[in-house]
This record gives C-alpha cells, structure tokens and sequence, in this order.
C-alpha cells in the first residue's frame, strides 16, 4: 500500500542510518520541516542529478525516510537540521503542491534481513573497525560490522562516491551485491586517499 510522502531532492543520497546535517531556507522547505515535526514523521531525501540531454534535471525513483533528530538557528540565520536515514521507498507517483513542494506516492522497501558478512568481505569488516577507532566517525555511524547490510550502508555513507555510483549502492537489494560492488569503490578510495594528504 502506498503512503503520501513530502520530497527533499538533493544532491547527495541518504543511507539507511546515515546522518544528514541540512541547512533549510526555502519557505516550503521550512513549512515541510514544521509539518512532519507536528505529525512526527519523516520526509523523503532523493538524488537530484543535473540536466540530461534534453535539458531537464531528474531525481531517482528510490530514496531513504529522513527522521529530523534535532533542529536549530544556525549563525546565518537559517533553520539547521540533524537527520538520520530510516527507510527506503520507491516513487510511485508525484505531484507538486501549490507551494512547490514535491509530494511522492511512495511504497517503502522492505528492510534488509539480518545477514553475516561473507568471508570474501572481511576486508571490508577491519576497514570499518579501524574506521570506528576514530571518534568523531564513531559518533556519526550505527553499524554492525558483522551484519552485511549495515555494513554495507555505513561504508556506502562515508566513501567519496559519484552521485551515480551512491545511488546504485542504494538501489542495491542483496546486501552481499552491494559489499561485492563497494570492494573495488573501496580500493580506489584507498589508493587516492595517500595523494590528497
């Protein structure tokens, strides 16, 4: 059964359990925020991506809940949100509301059973234990590095991915497809990474 959901398309994707600082200016965007604190339920992140060969900007069909965990006043003013992934949906339908505003008929995705992480993915299980060794990391992720799925969404939320290659990450229903797809993503992060410094 579908279920009405406000749109947030962004250039970035939200991962399940991932964090997303926003920083909110638009007044639909604000009355957005204000209406789902009142009803206490989330909104829709979606990737944004930039115009196609016929001149028109596009958003995927697949996205992740946003629950808003905390809310200020930054310094400039504008309206800060802390918040945190929750569901995948999938876009049915959309229409725009007389503010603007993107509203989807979204069904969500069932979420990822529990699964070990295979043994051809351990490399990926020490990354993120050595990643967790650090605090500020630590701080920002929820992950069980021995169930593949949380695995997989943790190390997909803090690589340095094209838009493209995130979304396909998010898109991904096995969660040993989707560790099997950041083996290499991996490498190459980890290649660059000593250059840049």
């Amino acid at each position: 059964m579908s279920e009405s959901l406000p749109l947030f398309p962004l250039q970035t994707v939200l991962f399940p359990d991932a964090l997303l600082p926003l920083r909110i200016f638009e007044s639909r965007y604000i009355d957005m925020v204000r209406e789902c604190m009142r009803a206490g339920h989330g909104f829709g992140v979606v990737a944004r991506f930039p115009e196609d060969d016929q001149g028109e900007a596009w958003h995927a069909r697949i996205g992740t809940e946003a629950i808003i965990t905390d809310f200020t006043t930054l310094e400039d003013g504008l309206l800060g949100l802390a918040t945190r992934g929750q569901r995948r949906f999938l876009i049915e339908s959309t229409h725009a509301r007389h503010d603007g505003l993107l509203i989807g008929q979204v069904a969500w995705l069932p979420p990822e059973a529990a699964r070990p992480v295979a043994p051809q993915y351990a490399a990926l299980q020490t990354l993120m234990r050595e990643l967790l060794r650090h605090e500020q990391l630590s701080a920002q992720l929820q992950v069980d590095p021995d169930n593949a799925g949380s695995l997989g969404f943790a190390l997909a939320s803090i690589l340095p991915l094209e838009l493209k290659q995130a979304q396909q990450l998010l898109e991904i229903t096995d969660p040993q497809q989707r560790l099997e797809t950041l083996m290499p993503l991996v490498e190459q992060a980890t290649v660059q990474s000593p250059s840049e410094d």
